[in-house]
């Protein structure tokens, strides 16, 4: 029994440093950029030491992915919680506040984005991680627009509910790429709101 209590304790005091080094990464490479950082500069952050971070993760790289895919599916997972909110009928403007909400506009997430990005864009295997993200958000939008099936009408240039889904995050694309140059997060936030609520209202219409 003791040994059992033992194992639990070290088994939370690892995920409790897994979880500093994660946090601390994400500063740092938010702040100078994946290529730019040593691991000696994320244990500084976190307050640890390198056997701390090698305890937990074999590479930097490694630590990125790590991170990248633990924000992802937390955001993707947000988004699906917003648009799970109304009934059948879509509120196109109160879904695209929520989502917005949710989406943008943290410009830290999407400078560790952009340089996965890059990374991805490189290497196919990091390039699969990167898909699995999009399609999660895709399928979170789609999900909710075959939801207002026989409700809502959607603009018949989108296609189908998987077009619509598409489009919704290319404008996030667009318009978090302004984002990160302009660092205006009030006009990116407003611009979005309007892009999107325009693109699935407007024009003629099909069945969703």
């Amino acid at each position: 029994m003791e040994n059992d209590t033992s194992g639990r304790r070290v088994t939370r005091r690892r995920g409790r440093t897994r979880a500093r080094l994660l946090d601390a990464a994400f500063q740092v490479f938010a702040a100078k950029g994946f290529g730019r950082v040593a691991i000696e500069e994320v244990c500084e952050a976190a307050g640890y030491s390198r056997g701390a971070f090698y305890s937990n993760f074999a590479t930097l790289d490694e630590l990125f992915f790590a991170l990248y895919r633990e924000r992802a599916d937390l955001i993707a997972s947000q988004v699906a919680d917003a648009l799970a909110q109304d009934g059948p009928d879509l509120d196109v403007p109160a879904s695209v506040d929520r989502v917005t909400e949710v989406l943008l506009l943290d410009v830290d997430w999407l400078l560790v984005k952009t340089d996965f990005l890059v990374h991805a864009a490189r290497d196919p295997v990091v390039a699969r991680t990167l898909l699995d993200h999009r399609t999660r958000l895709r399928r979170a939008v789609a999900d909710r627009l075959l939801r207002a099936r026989g409700h809502t009408e959607l603009p018949a240039v989108l296609g189908d509910v998987d077009g619509a889904a598409h489009a919704v995050v290319a404008a996030y694309d667009g318009v978090t790429t302004q984002l990160l140059l302009d660092r205006d997060a009030e006009a990116a936030r407003t611009w979005l709101k309007q892009l999107l609520t325009a693109l699935l209202t407007d024009g003629s219409r099909i069945p969703a």
